[in-house]
């Protein structure tokens, strides 16, 4: 899998990739609270069953490049995954009080914030720089957004902070096992984590009966658009988790940002067009507002580009490629005997 990733260019840069990541799902995101609105959708432990059941398909990456490693790795690993299914029934639970463009901009002010902090004592790397300050325009962004039209507040604060504090742990944790084995393996572990946590709601009559029953009900064409919503988002998390292996995890959420754009349009689209679908609150207030907030989020990804801050993280980037790093320095080696070979007279670049 790292050498199949290795020609993929863009896969080479944490922001860029955490950009197409992002996208991905904030497209899905908007989807989301279409599908919420519905009642098959409504019964949160099913909706959130079925996100961890389908996390096994993570098991495909096995032959690219799983290896043994250390039990504490695996378990930290495994134990993530856990902790990602409850933050995000925690986010969805949020998702369901607010407009998704309220929700999503609150996280992406507290999540960052909460990912930065808790990635102080953890983490060997932390943003400086002009990093630092893409950072804070990008999670500036979020809080901007949020302030820019009335909010249920009092509905949706407990549950977008218990969802920020929980997805900080899981980005700070996927960073430090990634740090220590290579992608695929930590992949692989946190993803058998989630998918344990799913088997774990079954434990439960009451959630059982729930999440079968809410099943059938389902009509074929929204259950085949659920999995088709599932998927995308599938790849943006997966993308996601792959760019925090490349570069730190406190600007991987704060790319979260760029949701913001993708979701304004879309339920300012939906709200036109097909207001049965999506109908969400856009006054003039509300246009300045989100407007400056895209503004904000533009500066601070624009900071990323120019600089060209993010493309890798530290230690994990180069045990997640050990065959050719050992490829490069062989190559290196060789290159530096042929120097010291050559006469004097002519130049050496080793």
């Amino acid at each position: 899998m790292q050498e199949i990733l290795h020609y993929i260019p863009f896969l080479h840069n944490g922001v860029l990739t955490a950009l197409i990541a992002h996208g991905l799902i904030g497209i899905s995101l908007v989807w989301d609270k279409v599908l919420l609105k519905q009642p098959e959708t409504k019964n949160l432990i099913s909706y959130v069953f079925w996100l961890g059941a389908i996390s096994i398909f993570g098991l495909v990456l096995i032959p690219f490049g799983f290896r043994e490693t250390e039990i504490w790795i695996a378990g930290l690993a495994f134990g993530t995954g856990v902790l990602q299914l409850v933050a995000v029934y925690f986010y969805y639970a949020a998702l369901k009080y607010g407009e998704a463009s309220q929700t999503l901009a609150v996280m992406g002010g507290f999540s960052p914030v909460a990912t930065a902090l808790i990635g102080i004592p953890l983490l060997r790397k932390q943003l400086s720089g002009y990093s630092l300050v893409a950072f804070a325009l990008l999670t500036a962004g979020g809080f901007v957004m949020f302030l820019a039209e009335r909010v249920p507040i009092r509905k949706m604060l407990t549950w977008i902070i218990l969802a920020s504090v929980l997805f900080g742990l899981v980005n700070v944790f996927e960073k430090v096992v990634y740090d220590n084995t290579n992608f695929v393996t930590g992949y692989v572990y946190f993803t058998l984590g989630t998918f344990a946590g799913a088997m774990g709601l079954l434990l439960r009559r009451r959630w059982r009966t729930t999440i079968f029953t809410e099943s059938e009900k389902a009509e074929p064409r929204n259950r085949f658009w659920y999995f088709v919503n599932r998927f995308m988002a599938g790849v943006g998390s997966f993308l996601i988790y792959y760019s925090i292996s490349l570069t730190n995890p406190a600007l991987v959420d704060a790319i979260t940002a760029v949701r913001y754009v993708i979701i304004f349009a879309g339920a300012y689209l939906l709200t036109r067009i097909r207001p049965v679908w999506l109908s969400e609150n856009f006054t003039g207030r509300v246009l300045l507002g989100k407007g400056l907030a895209t503004l904000m989020v533009i500066a601070g990804l624009v900071i990323l580009g120019i600089t060209g801050k993010g493309e890798n993280g530290g230690p994990s980037v180069e045990k997640r490629n050990p065959v050719l790093s050992a490829q490069w320095a062989a190559l290196s080696a060789r290159h530096r005997r042929t120097a010291q070979s050559l006469p004097s007279y002519i130049p050496s670049r080793a």
